[in-house]
């Protein structure tokens, strides 16, 4: 049997490997809101002036990433409380770091208030989130 089916046969019998990852870590609503904010932010951070690229534009890409790394990491450890949350709190982190960026970019002009406050907002709520998966890690199990 050629490679070619052999993977054709596996994936008919379990699905695409899209599938097999929506069922975890994607179906959180935390994941999907921190994913869509990384990607509103690398949006942004297109329009930030040349000079910024090892700077601001690097570190905020980074850490709005980082936050659906954190998560993602610690979902696949949930059946271990203390590294799940110790994971989850990365990602606050990350999360909380993406605000200083947030701020820098509003002061140095780079964004507007509007933009500005719905990107907070947006934050904000991970962060609630995720601070429930926190106070709660034995939902996640």
């Amino acid at each position: 049997m050629s490679q070619q089916s052999t993977v054709g046969s596996w994936q008919s019998a379990i699905g695409t490997k899209h599938d097999l990852v929506m069922s975890g870590v994607q179906n959180l609503i935390v994941y999907r809101k921190a994913f869509e904010l990384a990607m509103e932010i690398f949006q942004m951070i297109k329009s930030f002036p040349k000079e910024e690229k090892y700077g601001l534009i690097s570190q905020i890409r980074n850490s709005s990433r980082s936050v659906c790394s954190n998560i993602a990491e610690g979902y696949r450890k949930r059946q271990y409380p203390a590294h799940f949350v110790s994971k989850i709190s990365d990602a606050d982190m990350e999360n909380t770091e993406t605000q200083v960026w947030l701020d820098f970019s509003l002061k140095c002009k780079y964004i507007d208030d509007k933009i500005y406050n719905l990107y907070l907002e947006k934050s904000q709520e991970i962060g609630k989130l995720l601070n429930h998966m926190m106070k709660h890690p034995e939902k996640y199990s």
